[in-house]
């Protein structure tokens, strides 16, 4: 349920960031917003980076799974955590 949530935030916060690049905010928010998406974009990158290469020789993740864990991040990670106990 809070994972939901959290994925469903993780969706706003994404639409927020590319709302300001089609109309940009006021300018001290543009430039926040601006520097949170970049930082944003590398941590979410760097997540998806370390979990192929830590599964790379055990384990083939679909593409869809990674591209999830870029847009969802840690709660995404949990999900498949959960799934991965379950199974």
């Amino acid at each position: 349920m809070l994972i939901n949530a959290g994925k469903l935030l993780m969706v706003f916060v994404w639409g927020v960031m590319m709302f300001n690049l089609i109309h940009p905010f006021p300018k001290p928010l543009k430039y926040f917003i601006d520097v949170a998406m970049i930082f944003m974009i590398f941590m979410h990158a760097m997540q998806a980076i370390f979990l192929h290469a830590a599964f790379a020789k055990t384990e083939k993740h679909p593409r869809w799974l990674q591209i999830k864990i870029f847009l969802f991040s840690v709660f995404e990670l949990l999900a498949w955590q959960k799934r991965q106990k379950t199974d």
